[in-house]
C-alpha cells in the first residue's frame, strides 16, 4: 500500500466551512505526488499544490493556514494512526504508546518517500515546530499523564521525576529508530521490543514493598 493510499488522520478539529473528507484526500494525494516526483518541500507552493490536487488555492487556504499546517497533516497521514491505549495500567498503555513508536521507525526505514518526507520537514524550521506543536507536544504530554496516573495508582515509585521517568522509556526506541538508522530494522526493532524496554525499566521503577517481620 502507498502512503497516498494510507487512511487520512482521525479526529482533526474542523477548520472553517464543514470539511469534505475527498477535497482534502486530494489535497494530501497531490502533495505526496510532488514529493514521489522529487519536489523538494521548500519548492512546493499552495498554487503548484492546488494545481497538482484540482483544486483552487482557496479551497486550500479554507482547510489549512499555510504549506506548513498543511504538511503536517501530510505527514500524519502518512504515519500509522495513534493507537488507542487499552488503559488497563500504565504498563498496557506505555506499550502501546512505544509500540506505535515503533511502528513508526520501521515504515520511515523501509519507505524511502517518508524517510525522506521526515528528512525534509526536519530541515524546516517552520514545518519542524508546527509538527511540534501539534503532534510531539500532545504525544509527550499524554505520555507524562500515563505516568501520573501511574504513580497515584501505585504503579511508580513517587521519588522519581515523572519528566525523567518519561525520557528513560521513549529514548531507547528513538535511539533505535532515528539514531542507528544503518541497522537492520528487522534485528533492531522486531516485534516485542515494546514489551521488552518497558517491563526492564519498571524491574526498577515499581514501589519497594517494605518486608514486614
Amino acid at each position: 500500500m502507498s502512503l497516498a493510499d494510507s487512511p487520512a488522520p482521525p479526529g482533526v478539529p474542523a477548520r472553517g466551512r464543514p470539511r469534505s473528507e475527498a477535497v482534502e484526500r486530494a489535497v494530501i494525494e497531490g502533495v505526496l505526488k510532488l514529493l514521489e516526483d522529487g519536489v523538494p518541500l521548500a519548492e512546493l507552493s499552495i498554487e503548484r499544490i492546488a494545481r497538482t490536487a484540482g483544486v483552487g488555492k482557496a479551497t486550500i487556504y479554507r482547510r489549512w493556514t499555510g504549506k506548513e499546517e498543511l504538511f503536517v497533516d501530510v505527514v500524519r497521514a502518512a504515519e500509522p494512526p495513534d493507537p488507542e491505549l487499552p488503559g488497563t495500567s500504565m504498563r498496557d498503555d506505555l506499550v502501546a504508546l512505544l509500540e506505535h513508536l515503533r511502528q513508526r521507525g520501521v515504515m520511515t526505514r523501509t519507505s524511502v518517500l517518508l524517510h525522506n518526507v521526515f528528512a525534509q520537514m526536519k530541515s524546516s524550521p517552520k514545518v519542524w515546530a508546527a509538527y511540534h506543536a501539534s503532534v510531539v507536544r500532545p504525544r509527550r504530554i499524554q505520555q507524562i499523564e500515563i505516568l501520573r496516573r501511574g504513580q497515584e495508582n501505585g504503579e511508580l515509585r513517587e521519588d522519581v521525576d515523572i519528566e525523567l521517568v518519561n525520557d528513560l522509556f521513549v529514548g531507547p526506541m528513538l535511539v533505535r529508530t532515528v539514531m542507528r538508522p544503518e541497522v537492520d530494522a528487522e534485528i533492531d526493532l522486531s516485534e516485542g521490543l515494546s514489551e521488552r524496554i518497558v517491563d526492564t525499566l519498571l524491574e526498577g521503577l515499581r514501589p519497594v514493598k517494605s518486608s514486614t517481620t
